[in-house]
């Protein structure tokens, strides 16, 4: 008798991005390939998953837990989900602490020390790959709370199966939903730890996961959360050629001396013409993480609401003003 159909589903999902792995994989060495474990029941499900589909491949398989110190008792926690990942077959298997700092609210700060962790676990180590447990919940849920940023497509992409530098990370659990992954965790009675900052209603995806998606549910029907991640790939795509063509529209809109032409930038769509100003705007210093779609929308009425306004203030000290047709944007 096979395994159970959610273990299946788990394994037959780690295994596609193994094959992918090792598709991309160009030297000698057998391809490390580390998965991220917070102990829950989604990381817990793919940890099982790679060490069983790892020992048939030529695959190394080992695991990080990132111990964020934020409760009491954390690094006790975080060593025992070590304990689980080497008892599972994964080498390495280790927890790393990290400093969560203020920056971007508690989700944010805490997010960017555990991708940081993560980052230099790899590097450390030599991995080619880290896998994610974000299941399609996770993505209908991304896909909400970018729909209420109100910052137009490429939040409504939601996350990633490939991302990071040189693709390191991998979601192999993003076409399956939460339920799927929480049952392979029970037909292989693995023990699995619920973080209280998943339930937590200070956390906006903790409120958004425990009331607004069940309400969404209960007015809209049970396919809600498969519509939004479906949307998500879209957005994704639909942002990607917009990319591109923002990309290639750049130098059509610039004269002999390198410099933007409102007249050409007036002529392009405004979601492309939006693109092209934002990737001006990035290169000459601004920090992508603090440039909103009000900063944009400024410089864009220098193209096409001109009243002969001043200077645009952007961050990063970078400025843009409108000079005889051009838009000249520098760093002051």
């Amino acid at each position: 008798m096979g395994p159970h159909p959610a273990v299946a589903a788990i394994r037959l999902a780690v295994r596609r991005v193994l094959h992918d792995v090792l598709t991309d994989h160009t030297t000698g060495d057998e391809p490390l390939v580390l998965v991220a474990c917070s102990g829950g029941a989604d990381s817990m499900a793919l940890a099982s998953a790679l060490a069983f589909e790892a020992r048939k491949l030529p695959v190394r398989a080992g695991g990080i837990t990132v111990d964020h110190g934020l409760q009491d008792g954390s690094d006790t926690r975080a060593a025992e989900v070590a304990g689980r990942m080497t008892a599972l077959g994964l080498t390495p298997a280790e927890a790393v602490a990290v400093t969560v700092g203020r920056e971007g609210g508690p989700e944010a700060a805490a997010r960017d020390a555990r991708y940081a962790a993560l980052d230099a676990a790899a590097e450390r180590h030599g991995a080619t790959a880290v896998l994610l447990g974000h299941t399609r919940d996770d993505q209908a849920e991304t896909v909400l709370l970018g729909l209420a940023r109100g910052s137009g497509i490429r939040s409504l992409s939601g996350m990633a199966a490939v991302s990071g530098t040189s693709g390191r990370y991998r979601r192999p659990f993003l076409q399956l939903d939460r339920q799927t992954v929480r049952k392979a965790c029970i037909a292989q009675e693995l023990a699995v730890w619920d973080d209280p900052h998943n339930s937590d209603p200070a956390y906006t995806r903790s409120r958004l996961r425990h009331e607004g998606l069940p309400a969404l549910e209960k007015a809209l029907g049970k396919g809600v959360v498969e519509a939004l991640a479906r949307t998500a790939q879209l957005s994704r795509d639909d942002a990607d050629a917009l990319d591109t063509w923002a990309a290639d529209a750049e130098t059509a809109v610039r004269d002999e001396a390198g410099a933007l032409e409102c007249a050409k930038l007036f002529g392009l769509p405004p979601a492309v013409r939006r693109r092209v100003l934002r990737r001006a705007v990035i290169a000459e210093g601004a920090p992508a993480g603090s440039l909103f779609a009000r900063h944009i929308e400024e410089v864009d009425r220098l193209i096409t609401g001109w009243r002969g306004q001043g200077a645009i203030n952007l961050p990063g000290r970078v400025e843009a003003r409108r000079q005889g047709g051009r838009l000249v944007i520098r760093q002051g």
